[in-house]
């Protein structure tokens, strides 16, 4: 079995101001990257940073069409570290808006890398959504989704979720042997 996904999302709005809002960190930090913001703007050959501690490897970046990425896989206690590779495309409507699609794949055909695709695949999702509130409207979903990030906090792995409710099953699971913490899903 192959661990990959792809979501896609219109936005109501031009692909070069879309692609801005990804590649500019001042803009990402307003929808996505709210706590500890984007370190630098997306350049090809560079890596920044993502909430202040997740390390994004720039491979391409095609003006107004494509950025592709790397970044760190969470991997349990003792498992080598390895990356995933994010490919967003943005596509020029005919009625003036843009399709965003965002694609990643790489995880190691395991249960810790099953869990990430699927958390990763529901942050894009969530990323998507919120881009399109904050250009569209100028709202910032984000403020307020996690309550670690009301305390300063980067979220991660469901960890609000986790303190709220009392399951033995995800009490059980906890996500501190996490070498990373899971940035689309923040």
């Amino acid at each position: 079995m192959t661990l990959e996904f792809r979501v896609n999302g219109r936005i109501a709005k031009p692909v070069a101001e879309v692609f801005d809002a990804v590649v500019d960190p001042n803009k990402l930090s307003g929808y996505f990257t709210t706590l500890g913001g984007a370190s630098a703007p997306l350049v090809a050959g560079t890596t920044v940073t993502w909430w202040g501690s997740a390390p994004v490897i720039v491979e391409e970046v095609e003006e107004n069409a494509r950025i592709v990425f790397r970044w760190d896989a969470m991997v349990e206690e003792g498992e080598e570290a390895y990356t995933t590779r994010v490919e967003m495309r943005f596509t020029p409507l005919d009625d003036g808006g843009t399709m965003v699609t965002i694609a990643e794949a790489g995880w190691r055909e395991n249960a810790r890398g099953q869990k990430s695709s699927y958390m990763n695949c529901e942050g894009w999702s969530q990323m998507l959504a919120c881009m399109k509130a904050y250009l569209e409207y100028g709202i910032n979903l984000r403020h307020g989704y996690y309550p670690s990030e009301l305390k300063g906090v980067v979220a991660s792995e469901q960890e609000a979720f986790v303190s709220q409710v009392e399951s033995p099953d995800l009490a059980s699971n906890p996500t501190s042997t996490d070498r990373r913490m899971n940035p689309a899903h923040r």
